[in-house]
């Protein structure tokens, strides 16, 4: 694989010294002393990124902060602890709107992105005569979404990926110009690969409008570093994740609704919370209007705050900043991998994805090989890393798609194999099919430094001309 390397001009500076700042170094490295000054006390270096976000220090200060000056109550209720909580999540929700330019969507606050796509697919109304239209670079939680399509009778077909791991765009466009005769039409795809790190292009979204589709627009692993503004680009539904944006809280994500599609969701179901009235001596309820339909229960009203303290954090560096950050980071990492050679010429880690990093995130997927071309498991990778205390991620991501593409694993062996067993791993499927499964993920964030991706180099570079 060719080396591109057009991108950053200090990407091309530090190749011939390491000494040379990459983008807004100095900002950043005064922003780690300031707020995650505790990775290097613990002798972290952190590369999992697209698996979580690392909390600034003050962003707990603040939030504990409020939780100790302050008393909060179940915010379903008119008394002034619950009040106090009711505004806070009011506020919070107000922020989010705010921050991604949502104003003509409801926020529906869930537990994860994935709940957040459960939701769109336990309401969307399915029917015999459905289509859903789903990338083979989905994330599970997404892939998911084909159960409930079928189980009310709809068809479902995916669009392949190139080589590189990008759309097939000739593929993807016939089918969503195919003729429409249903009004239950719904595209899902993921604005960045939580595996590739490839950035989709967002204009499919208009688009697929246009042919008569709904749109989900997968955005968890595209906003920790990349501007949304949903006044611009309009998807009918997006998921998100806050723990991947700024570290903490986990365990909140949200839904966000266009207002003209609300009531195209049909709950099936309803709970405390979410109705504004409801019988046990009838079979009737009346369902709540607005975001308040699809909370059940008592939302986190103690850790929702936090959310807001998050979003004010990212705004005070600047997403755009962060953005030209994580680009310079992950050009100045892929050409410095790509110089890792045995004394054979053969490169030591074969990354996956386009050549040119453009329209890729912080995100590189590789494989490791020895002088031999013999490849590493990527368990092996990992626990070898974890011994230097640096944190990556190996498999398969939940995003088999993306496996199966990088393997060359073909429809007849899968079904021939998923038919005749019950259960399996993807240790077993890799065994009996002949295939080596999965990779080593490595992604940067806003507490990146150089010299945490120079540690890693060097990681790399132990394992020039070594066999196994």
């Amino acid at each position: 694989m060719a080396v591109v390397c057009k991108v950053q001009d200090n990407a091309r500076l530090a190749e011939q010294n390491p000494s040379v700042e990459l983008k807004h170094d100095q900002f950043f490295n005064q922003l780690f002393e300031q707020e995650y000054s505790h990775l290097e006390q613990q002798g972290h270096t952190y590369l999992d990124y697209t698996g979580g976000g690392i909390y600034g220090a003050s962003q707990l200060q603040k939030h504990f902060e409020l939780l100790k000056q302050n008393t909060f109550g179940n915010p379903h209720s008119t008394n002034p602890t619950s009040q106090h909580a009711t505004n806070l999540v009011k506020d919070t929700r107000k922020a989010i709107i705010e921050y991604f330019s949502a104003y003509d969507y409801y926020c529906i606050f869930t537990q994860n992105a994935s709940s957040a796509i459960k939701i769109v697919g336990e309401c969307y109304p399915f029917n015999e005569k459905s289509q859903l239209l789903l990338l083979a670079d989905n994330h599970n939680s997404v892939n998911g979404l084909r159960s409930y399509c079928c189980n009310k009778g709809g068809t479902y077909e995916y669009t392949d990926l190139q080589e590189d791991l990008t759309i097939n765009r000739l593929q993807l466009r016939t089918q969503l110009t195919q003729p429409n005769n249903t009004h239950q039409r719904l595209f899902a795809f993921p604005a960045q690969s939580n595996v590739s790190g490839v950035k989709h292009n967002l204009d499919w979204i208009p688009l697929a409008q246009r042919e008569g589709w709904d749109v989900l627009l997968d955005a968890a692993a595209f906003v920790p570093t990349s501007p949304l503004d949903l006044s611009i680009i309009q998807p009918d539904f997006v998921s998100l994740s806050f723990y991947k944006m700024f570290g903490y809280p986990t365990g909140i994500g949200c839904l966000l609704v266009k207002k003209p599609k609300f009531d195209k969701l049909i709950k099936p179901w309803f709970a405390g919370g979410t109705v504004r009235l409801a019988s046990v001596r009838t079979n009737r309820h009346f369902l709540a209007d607005n975001h308040e339909r699809f909370e059940n229960g008592t939302v986190d009203y103690l850790s929702i705050p936090a959310v807001k303290i998050g979003l004010d954090f990212i705004n005070q560096i600047g997403i755009e900043r962060i953005n030209s950050r994580i680009a310079s980071l992950s050009e100045y990492l892929y050409c410095e991998l790509q110089k890792i050679r045995h004394i054979t010429g053969q490169s030591v880690v074969q990354m996956y994805g386009p050549e040119n990093r453009k329209e890729v995130g912080g995100t590189i997927t590789m494989n490791f090989y020895d002088a031999l071309r013999k490849r590493y498991h990527f368990q092996s990778i990992e626990d070898q890393a974890n011994k230097r205390s640096i944190s990556i991620r190996s498999g398969c991501f939940c995003n088999p798609g993306i496996d199966e593409t990088q393997q060359n694993i073909y429809t007849t062996e899968l079904e021939d194999y998923f038919v005749s067993h019950q259960e399996s791993s993807y240790q077993e499927i890799a065994t009996q099919l002949g295939h080596v499964r999965g990779a080593v993920r490595i992604s940067v964030g806003v507490a990146t430094r150089k010299k945490d991706l120079d540690y890693f180099l060097d990681f790399v570079r132990l394992f020039k001309n070594k066999t196994q």
